[in-house]
């Protein structure tokens, strides 16, 4: 007997989740094992079932899609995301990716494509639609980032960052206040062209800043 593909779906809309539900389920080496509405409850319950693919969608209450990806990255790494939403945009595509998911499809695709993804991320392969990764590489290849020219103390924050210290931790770490911890993460994510301290480590690992 094939072994199963554990699954955990996530969508704060019932209907889609259902749907979803029971397109998977025509699969007979897929398994739901469970069903969120929120992106804390997506946090819980991998704790919980430690699913081996997530069915994730980016808009949801209490914490987004790529918020719940960069704490699941942090506590169970081989659990593996796909992003399936109606968010096509250069941004959200960005964060997604950064934040480890494996897949983004976007609401809508056939479900052919939907299986595929899925039997491709449980094997730690990545999917992205044509679209999807167009738009991914024209961002990449417009960005003409320079190395920025960073200070002694925010490379030590840099390297803290990257280990995924919070900035209670930093400080601790650096012996400074959390007030000169958080100034110098903003100086870092402005210097590296980053929206949030996931980019800003993204970043720099890509200029050879720090390795990630």
């Amino acid at each position: 007997m094939t072994e199963q593909i554990r699954i955990l779906v996530a969508d704060d809309h019932p209907i889609v989740r259902d749907g979803l539900i029971a397109i998977l389920s025509t699969q007979p080496d897929f398994q739901v094992v469970g069903e969120a509405a929120s992106g804390v409850e997506v946090v819980r319950l991998v704790d919980q079932l430690d699913p081996d693919v997530i069915l994730l969608d980016l808009e949801m209450p209490e914490m987004d899609g790529v918020q719940a990806l960069e704490q699941i990255r942090q506590t169970h790494p081989h659990s593996q995301a796909i992003v399936f939403t109606a968010f096509d945009t250069d941004e959200r595509i960005l964060a997604a990716v950064r934040a480890g998911a494996k897949g983004y499809l976007l609401k809508g695709s056939p479900r052919e494509e939907i299986f595929r993804a899925v039997r491709l991320a449980s094997q730690g392969s990545s999917l992205l639609q044509p679209v999807i990764a167009s738009r991914l590489l024209h961002h990449m290849a417009e960005s003409t980032l320079d190395h920025p020219n960073l200070t002694g103390r925010e490379m030590e924050v840099l390297e803290l960052l990257a280990q995924g210290k919070t900035n209670k931790e930093i400080s601790a770490a650096l012996v400074i206040s959390e007030r000169t911890t958080k100034f110098h993460i903003s100086s870092l994510m402005r210097k590296l062209g980053a929206g949030n301290r996931t980019e800003a480590v993204a970043n720099a690992a890509r200029l050879g800043l720090i390795e990630y």
